[in-house]
């Protein structure tokens, strides 16, 4: 929990004994604030809570598309037909694995009918493409929020501190007295906004850059497991019929080794 959703709480649960001194006058400090400051807070507690939503969701969806993955390339690879992977594929979500080869192996059921070498392998490679590209799109979704609030929210922090400041000086010119014990309050209570905007910050900036690598990682999986899918797809239509066993006819013989019906 950042700083800004603890302050907000003890807030509202002020009547409450602290426990730590150095809790205490944060609350206090909290309690005194100005509306713009309350305002920042709340605006930090928001973007909190929110980044905080991205963080652990995405963290259980990029941990469960790694299980997947591993678990549909091992199904993958021991399986002797695509109709056998194309009837469990919906099994292996959220892997990105699976809606490539759902894609591709749509494709080649047009082209063959489900059974032979495919006859374009150029169409296979585009739809195993455009899947790529929409599989990894859709692993990033809402991952911009957390750069953005990264970025942002050091700032709003500090557009409280420096509101705050300014109500500090204004007070101390109305109050007449230039001393560090009139000014000091105010600028205390100013500063805990550009703490809060802080904390609310680094969090959502290291998760960011830790989904952005473990996306590369998935772009690499699902690059390499197509051009696996697709490498299968040319070996059977570069297969010679002469080294078929004898006596199968058309399609039977082309589709007897590997993946196809």
């Amino acid at each position: 929990m950042t700083l800004s959703s603890l302050s907000l709480i003890l807030f509202f649960q002020a009547d409450q004994p602290a426990t730590v001194a150095g809790g205490s006058a944060i609350v206090e400090m909290v309690r005194n604030s100005g509306p713009v400051a309350m305002l920042v807070l709340l605006v930090l507690l928001i973007a909190s809570l929110y980044s905080w939503t991205i963080i652990l969701s995405k963290w259980g969806s990029f941990r469960s598309a790694t299980s997947q993955s591993r678990r549909f390339l091992r199904t993958f690879r021991k399986a002797s037909r695509l109709n056998e992977i194309a009837t469990i594929s919906d099994q292996f979500r959220p892997s990105p694995l699976p809606l490539i080869f759902d894609e591709v192996y749509a494709t080649y059921k047009r082209q063959t009918g489900g059974s032979g070498p495919p006859r374009n392998i150029t169409a296979l490679e585009r739809s195993a493409q455009s899947a790529a590209s929409e599989a990894i799109t859709t692993m990033e979704q809402r991952l911009t929020w957390l750069a953005t609030i990264g970025a942002i929210t050091p700032f709003v922090g500090l557009f409280g501190t420096v509101m705050g400041i300014v109500d500090a000086f204004h007070g101390l010119g109305q109050a007449g007295t230039a001393t560090l014990r009139a000014v000091a309050p105010g600028v205390s209570e100013a500063l805990i906004t550009t703490a809060a905007g802080l904390l609310v910050a680094i969090p959502s900036v290291i998760a960011y850059n830790q989904f952005t690598a473990r996306l590369r990682i998935f772009a690499s999986a699902v690059d390499d497991f197509a051009r696996e899918l697709l490498n299968s797809m040319e070996e059977i239509a570069q297969r010679p019929t002469s080294t078929l066993p004898p006596g199968m006819p058309g399609n039977e013989r082309e589709a007897s080794r590997g993946l196809h019906q």
